[in-house]
C-alpha cells in the first residue's frame, strides 16, 4: 500500500491570483454559490438561469479578472474573489478590448428580458459609488462545502491590502444582510441603500475606507 500524502496548511488560508486555467472553475464555483440568490432569481430569466449564470461568471469573473490581474481564488478554486481595479491600479492590467467587447456584446443576452432592469439599476448604482479611483469587489463566494475556513476574508486581503497601500476606498453592492454583515468584519459600513430600478431587489451599498 502506498504511503498515505497528508498536507496541512498552518494560518492564513493558501490564496493565489486567478489564473487563465482557472477560469471554468470560478465559473462554476460562483455558479452554485449564487444560483438560488435573490439576486440571480432578479436579474435572470428563469429560462436557462444556471447556464446564463454559469457565462455571466465566466466573462465577469472570470475573464476580467483574470486578464486584469485583479482576481484571487483558493488553491482549489473552490472560493473566489474578482474585483474591478481602478485605471492603473499597480500590479493590475488594463482590460482587453476582446473581453470588453465579449462583454458588451453578451450581457444583455445573459439577462434577457431582464436587461433593462439590470442596466437601469447599473446606472443607479454606478452613480452611487464613490467619486474617485475605487477599488470595486464585483464577485465574492465560497462554496458551501467550503465555508467557515476563512477562505472569503483572506481572498479580500490582496485587493484591501492594494487599497491601504495606495490610500484608496473599496466598494461594494450586497442584496443579502448575511452580505452586509460579512462585510462590516472587515471594514466595509453600509454607505446607502440602492433600490433596483424596478423596486424588485433590495441592495445596500458598502465602502471600506483604506487603513491609515
Amino acid at each position: 500500500m502506498a504511503d498515505r500524502v497528508m498536507t496541512v496548511h498552518l494560518g492564513s488560508p493558501s490564496v493565489r491570483a486567478a489564473e487563465p486555467r482557472d477560469v471554468p472553475r470560478v465559473a462554476a464555483t460562483l455558479t452554485l454559490v449564487q444560483a438560488t440568490s435573490r439576486w440571480a432569481r432578479w436579474a435572470l430569466p428563469d429560462d436557462g438561469r444556471v447556464q446564463r449564470l454559469t457565462r455571466l461568471a465566466e466573462l465577469d469573473a472570470g475573464h476580467r479578472a483574470v486578464s486584469t490581474g485583479s482576481g484571487w481564488v483558493t488553491e482549489d478554486v473552490t472560493a473566489v474573489a474578482a474585483w474591478v481595479p481602478p485605471d492603473g491600479a499597480p500590479g493590475t492590467r488594463p482590460l482587453p478590448e476582446d473581453v470588453r467587447a465579449a462583454l458588451d456584446r453578451e450581457l444583455p443576452h445573459v439577462h434577457g428580458l431582464r436587461w433593462d432592469a439590470v442596466r437601469r439599476t447599473r446606472d443607479l448604482v454606478d452613480a452611487a459609488r464613490p467619486a474617485g479611483a475605487h477599488w470595486w469587489l464585483a464577485h465574492l463566494g465560497t462554496r458551501p462545502s467550503s465555508r467557515r475556513l476563512g477562505y472569503g476574508t483572506a481572498l479580500l486581503q490582496p485587493g484591501l491590502a492594494h487599497c491601504d497601500t495606495t490610500g484608496l476606498p473599496a466598494a461594494a453592492v450586497v442584496s443579502t444582510w448575511a452580505a452586509v454583515r460579512f462585510l462590516r468584519r472587515v471594514g466595509f459600513e453600509v454607505d446607502r441603500e440602492v433600490p433596483a430600478a424596478d423596486g424588485g431587489l433590495a441592495q445596500w451599498l458598502l465602502v471600506r475606507p483604506p487603513a491609515r
